[in-house]
This record gives C-alpha cells, sequence and structure tokens, in this order.
C-alpha cells in the first residue's frame, strides 16, 4: 500500500473538539503499568478467544532469521532458498517483449510486460498440478523516476500511457523448473490489464446517473483499474482485485463536493499529471469518472475474453483487499478494509448461497447482498451495521437518495450510521476451519491527538500498529454480532515506552500489513513500514521491513524473511502441496520521497538485478526448502 501521506479526510475528526471527553483516559494510558492494566483483560490466558476456537496449533520448523545482514537482498532461514519469477518489465509469455537496460520500451512493450510494483496475488493450480498454473499480480502504482529514463522530464502523453499500462493486473503461466525456480512460459491465458482496459460495472450502481460520463453516457462500461493493492480469490475460482489510492490520479482545481472531499480529491492529486493528457482524470471537467474507481473487480483468469467486472455491490472506497469466506448457509461474505487513517472495516454478504455444481449460479453472487459496516464496542462485542437505503437514517431527507448513492458514496454512509473508525483497516485474513476473522491495523501517529483513543484503538502515537481478531457469534460469518479483542500490539520487546514496546511473544516489527493464512491454519504477516521511517524513532532497530509467521494459538511471531533496502514486502500464496511460497517485492530502493532520482536510481537498492539492469524492480519471488519439504511447517 502507499499512501502518499494522505491527510485526514474524514470530517468527524481531525479536531481537538472530539478530544475533550477522552482527555482524562489519553492521560490515564500514558502510563506503562496503566496501559498493560487495560489490556490484560484482553490477553487473559484463560479466556482468549484461541482456546474457544482454535485447534491443534501449528509447529514451527524453521529458525528465525536474525536482525544482522550485510547485504541489499534477500534473507530466508536456514535451509531455504529463493529465486526471481518475474520482475517488472518481464514478459508475461515468458518470451518477449524484454524491457530494455534504460527503459526506454513504448507503452505497447509496456502493456505486454509485467506491470510494476507487484502486490496483492493468488496462484491458480493447473487442475492436477502442483507444480504449474497461471499466477495472478496486482501491479498498485508507478514511480516515475524509474519507469521512464528522464523521470517527469519532458511529460508527454506517451509516458502517461505507459504509466497507465504499468499499471493493472497481470496474468501468468508460471511453471517449476527441475533446479526448483520457477519460470513464466507461454499460455492463451496471458495477458495485462491496465489502466484503460474496458471493465464492466455491474449492480446496483451500474448505469445511474452518478456513474455516467461523456465517454461513457450509460454508466456500465469504464476504462481500467488502477491502484491495485490486495486482492482475494472466490469459491468459483476468480481473482479480485481491490482498488485501493483513486483520489491521487483525479484533480480537481475548482471547489471540491462534500463526495469528492470525503474521497479526498483535491487540485494536488499524487503528482501523476494523468490529466494533462488524459481528459478522464481531469475532474473538473469529468466529475462523474472518479465515481467508477475504488471499487473490487473480478477477474477470472481462464477466461481472456471476459472483461473484468466492476462489483459495486461491494462499495466504493479505498479497498486493500478483499478476503472470501462462506456463511454456514453456503452464503458469499467478503471482510474488506478501507486504508487511509481514521477509515473502517465493511463487510459484504450475498443474498444467495454459493452452488459449487451451479457455476451459472454463482455470476450474480457479488452484485446482490447487502454492505455492511464495523463497529466495535466497548467489552469486546461489536456489530455490522447494514448500509441500505432507508434504514439507519441513509434516508433522502439526511442527504442519500438511494441504494447507490450509498455504495458509491460508502464512506459517508458508514460515517452517519456511527462506524468504528480504525488505525489504517489493512488486509483482512479468515482462519481456514475456525472462522475467526484477523485485520491488520498498520499504523495511526495521529491516534490520540485528531483520533480519539478508543477500545480498539488503545494506544497514543500508534505508530507501530496492532492486529485485531473476532469471532462472529455462532461461528456464522453471516451473523451480525461478533466478539473481537487485540491480538498483538506490534513493536519492539527491548524497549520500555509501552507505546513502543507492544506485547510481542517473538520478534520485533512494526506496521502489519499484510495478513493471510494458509489452509493449514498458520498466520502469515507482512510489515510496510515507510522507507522514510526505517531505521529511525520507534523502528530504530527496523531497518527493512520482513515477513513473520504466526502462531493463533500461542500469539508467537517468528521472523521468516527479510526484504531488500526500501521494499515493501507483500502479497502471498502457496502452492497445493506448500513446497513453493510465492512473495511480492515492491518498490526496491524507494526513497524518502516515494519518487525515485532518474539519474541515480540505484542509490538505494539494486535489487534483483544487480549489475545487469539500470534500476531497481519489483518481484514475485519463489521460496522453498533444500529438503523440498512443505514450507514453514
Amino acid at each position: 500500500m502507499n499512501e502518499f501521506n494522505d491527510p485526514v479526510v474524514n470530517p468527524l475528526y481531525g479536531s481537538s473538539t472530539h478530544l475533550v471527553s477522552l482527555s482524562g483516559r489519553r492521560h490515564f494510558l500514558k502510563s506503562s503499568a496503566a496501559l498493560l492494566a487495560v489490556l490484560s483483560p484482553i490477553y487473559g490466558s484463560s479466556q482468549g478467544l484461541s482456546k474457544s476456537v482454535w485447534g491443534k496449533s501449528p509447529r514451527f520448523t524453521f529458525e528465525t532469521v536474525g536482525l544482522e545482514r550485510s547485504s541489499d537482498g534477500i534473507a530466508v532461514p536456514k535451509g531455504y532458498r529463493w529465486s526471481v519469477v518475474a520482475a517488472w518489465g518481464d514478459p508475461i509469455n515468458g518470451k518477449f517483449p524484454v524491457i530494455s537496460y534504460d527503459v526506454i520500451n513504448s507503452p505497447q512493450q509496456q502493456a505486454k510486460q509485467f506491470g510494476m510494483h507487484h502486490d496483492g496475488c493468488a496462484f491458480f493450480p493447473d487442475a492436477g498440478f502442483a507444480d504449474r498454473g497461471l499466477w495472478v499480480v496486482n501491479h498498485e502504482y508507478t514511480d516515475d523516476g524509474l519507469l521512464h529514463p528522464d523521470g517527469m522530464k519532458t511529460w508527454s502523453a506517451e509516458k502517461v500511457e505507459k504509466s497507465q499500462a504499468a499499471h493493472g493486473v497481470t496474468v501468468a503461466q508460471i511453471q517449476k523448473q527441475a533446479n526448483g525456480q520457477w519460470q513464466v512460459t507461454s499460455s492463451p491465458f496471458a495477458r495485462r490489464i491496465t489502466a484503460y482496459t474496458p471493465c464492466a460495472i455491474s449492480g446496483p450502481a451500474a448505469g445511474n446517473p452518478r456513474m455516467q460520463t461523456a465517454f461513457d453516457p450509460h454508466g456500465k462500461l469504464v476504462l481500467g483499474t488502477l491502484n491495485n493493492c490486495a486482492n482475494g480469490v472466490t469459491p468459483w475460482g476468480t481473482y479480485l482485485t481491490c482498488e485501493e489510492n483513486i483520489n491521487g490520479y483525479f484533480v480537481k482545481t475548482g471547489a471540491s463536493t462534500k463526495e469528492e472531499q470525503r474521497i479526498g480529491i483535491n487540485a494536488k492529486g499524487f503528482g501523476y499529471r494523468w490529466h494533462e493528457f488524459d481528459a478522464r482524470f481531469n475532474a473538473d471537467l469529468h466529475p462523474n469518472e472518479a465515481n467508477r474507481f475504488g471499487w473490487v473487480v473480478e477477474i477470472d483468469p481462464r477466461n481472456p475474453d471476459k472483461a473484468p467486472i466492476k462489483r459495486t455491490a461491494l462499495g466504493r472506497f479505498k479497498h486493500e483487499g478483499a478476503a472470501v469466506t462462506l456463511a454456514k448457509n453456503g452464503r458469499v461474505v467478503v471482510y474488506m478494509g478501507d486504508d487511509q487513517r481514521g477509515e473502517y472495516v465493511y463487510r459484504y454478504v450475498s443474498k444467495h448461497a454459493y452452488q459449487a455444481n451451479r457455476p451459472e449460479l454463482n455470476q450474480s453472487l457479488l452484485d446482490e447482498g447487502t454492505l455492511y459496516v464495523g463497529q466495535f464496542a466497548e467489552g469486546g462485542k461489536g456489530r455490522w451495521i447494514p448500509l441500505v437505503h432507508g434504514q439507519g437514517g441513509l434516508t433522502p431527507a439526511n442527504g442519500f437518495p438511494d441504494q447507490a448513492y450509498i455504495l458509491i458514496e460508502a464512506r459517508l454512509a458508514a460515517d452517519h450510521v456511527g462506524a468504528t473508525p480504525l488505525d489504517r483497516s489493512e488486509w483482512v485474513a479468515v482462519h481456514p476451519t475456525a472462522g475467526d476473522v484477523y485485520l491488520s491495523l498498520t499504523n495511526n501517529n495521529q491516534r490520540g491527538k485528531e483520533f480519539p483513543l478508543n477500545a480498539v484503538n488503545p494506544r497514543a502515537n500508534n505508530a507501530m500498529g496492532h492486529i485485531v481478531r473476532w469471532k462472529p457469534n455462532q461461528l456464522d460469518a453471516a451473523s451480525d454480532q461478533f466478539e473481537w479483542e487485540i491480538f498483538v500490539l506490534a513493536g519492539d520487546p527491548e524497549v520500555q515506552d509501552p507505546n513502543q514496546k507492544g506485547n510481542i511473544k517473538g520478534d520485533v516489527f512494526g506496521s502489519p500489513d499484510g495478513l493471510w493464512f494458509d489452509p493449514r491454519g498458520m498466520l502469515w504477516m507482512q510489515t510496510d513500514i515507510s522507507s522514510g521511517a526505517l531505521g529511525k524513532g520507534p523502528y530504530a532497530r527496523i531497518t527493512n521491513n520482513m515477513m513473520f509467521a504466526a502462531d493463533p494459538i500461542s500469539g508467537e511471531f517468528r521472523r521468516f524473511l527479510i526484504g531488500p533496502n526500501g521494499c515493501e514486502v507483500t502479497g502471498m500464496d502457496f502452492t497445493p502441496d506448500y513446497k513453493t511460497m510465492f512473495i511480492n517485492i515492491q518498490h526496491p530502493g524507494e526513497s524518502p520521497s516515494e519518487r525515485s532520482n532518474p539519474e541515480k536510481p540505484k542509490a538505494n537498492s539494486d535489487w534483483p538485478d544487480r549489475t545487469l539492469f539500470s534500476r531497481p524492480r519489483s518481484a514475485t519471488i519463489a521460496v522453498w526448502r533444500e529438503d523440498g519439504k512443505p514450507v514453514g511447517v
């Protein structure tokens, strides 16, 4: 995820008037003893959720990776190996076009190559095989200092087109070789989905006047998907890619509406400058175009003739991911975080049940259902509040004219019904057998300032972040009630300040981000400390981002991987035999400004090509054990 230091856009916060009633509690929590007193009921060994939910604990069989390292590369446990599967610019068919040493390739060539900044991903094995299948990977955003030989100098329509081609999603065939490494091979399914690939719009907001533009007067077809962050996989074998920080691509120089302000559209944007050559991103001229981004997009990896579909029933906000599970009656449940300070976590429940033997009946499961937003109360109780027109004050009299408006402006609807603002809701992971749900809250250094403390966000200046988990009532994902607790407060066990120490059982970490359960019940977690913060302040002992394995019963975190300089470790999946793990390394060598100097592109990292390429490249890596046994346990 790349936040670009977004300002707070939740109108309920940002003013000291919201903190008056909690000022005494904030002062109380400043002492370590008081903080531990607040947390002890949550972490009581006899009453924790783990004792009533989980079965046999997975066993770690790898030694933790030590912090000491001398090279800019990948560190994995003793007895493990890794190799690059596919990096930015590699051909999606394993043959051509090949990215040039000085990245002077054209937009048309980039549209046939892996995009930039790999993020969420999934492996779709070929039937009956564990060593070959389709690899689907998101490309979240671009660093124009790396993408173009001279960066953003002599800005042009061609550079905009190339940047748009480096966004989106890649579908490619990969296969394991005899030496354990994986390679991209030719496949009729291989394709790129970019920021100008036609995508269908479905669900309650499709065709609504607020989805109609001069380019698409019917409001049912949009060009492109962008800022594709985390992901999900459906039981019927499709891939969900999630549009996150869409606001930064649009520029609005005139007065912003309340709806534009709520999603963060302004005159500055993120500096992509697409609007200069693609009028769609000029919000002064085409204000409705932004309404067509910020959705969960469904892609069928094995059907290249089917357009990606933006599923509007799942709501529009800054989607981090989409964790899919099934309710007891077979209805589809999707958990989704909204990754910005003070935003919310959402849940979608389909109207009809998934039917494994009737695939034609599953086509509309993500179009007909109910969107909810989470409310975390004191005492470990929580509930899902429906965002339905006519309920909870979501009426025309209160500014909500219809269901389409509620879905397009899900943040405004969530504000109105009293959702709980969180410390940047990132990935959601669902235990494969127990059904408990985990949510990473990566950080919020404004907690206790712009944002009041509360039970689910108990730590002022929460630079280190935490992970929350909840148990649905009756262990049914469709239940509107749940019990929650804080699974872990990230931090450094060697410091004394409770805001930095946390309660980790195991290795130091901060800013939990990627979160994923493998089918065996092991929780995998990846960190995303910004490049400007690594090695400083509370992150003094953390100079690179990492990946951990966690035991959901004991709470132990063990370091499995350390990434290259300046990177984010993100996205993961396994082969069905667990003998290969796939991991994405995003933006190696990133500078604190988050844009590289094209004259010194290797200032912070030369991973993974070293002397073979002129600049660092995001990539997917494969990790496996030298003895051929399953990874991790």
